[in-house]
């Protein structure tokens, strides 16, 4: 679409340039008076002269409306990125939170355990001076 749009915009300003050089070529050449051909290339120029403010005006109207469109799609990128930013951290959130909890689950588990076991050696300690002294008592 670029090379059609090159290629318009080629033609248009081969067709204007064209019809400059014809226009003055056929002034220059056309038997008219001096006071003529001078009316008739002032009219010309104006001519001319709003035909190019008409295409530089419709320029900055395509550049406005291309400047636009620019920023719209980056306020859209923008939108997008903020919330794909979001989603990922409250998927982080989400892990931290469940390994924290499984971590809290581990530990109050292996201080269950080590409960349990130091009740064991507890009383197998005390089994064992028990034993000892009724041992010695004997």
């Amino acid at each position: 679409m670029s090379k059609e749009k090159n290629l318009s915009k080629g033609l248009l300003v081969g067709f204007l340039a064209g019809g400059i050089v014809g226009a003055v070529i056929a002034l220059l050449y056309a038997p008219k008076s001096g006071k003529e051909l001078r009316k008739d290339i002032k009219d010309k120029t104006n001519e001319w002269k709003d035909e190019a403010e008409k295409y530089i005006s419709e320029a900055k109207d395509k550049a406005k409306e291309l400047i636009n469109e620019g920023k719209q799609k980056s306020d859209r990128i923008i939108f997008e990125a903020k919330a794909k930013t979001d989603e990922i951290l409250k998927d982080a959130e989400k892990l931290f939170h469940d390994a924290k909890t499984k971590v809290g689950s581990t530990i109050s588990a292996g201080k269950n355990i080590v409960e349990k076991e130091s009740g064991d050696i507890k009383s197998a300690i005390k089994a064992g001076i028990d034993a000892y002294r009724e041992t010695k008592n004997t």
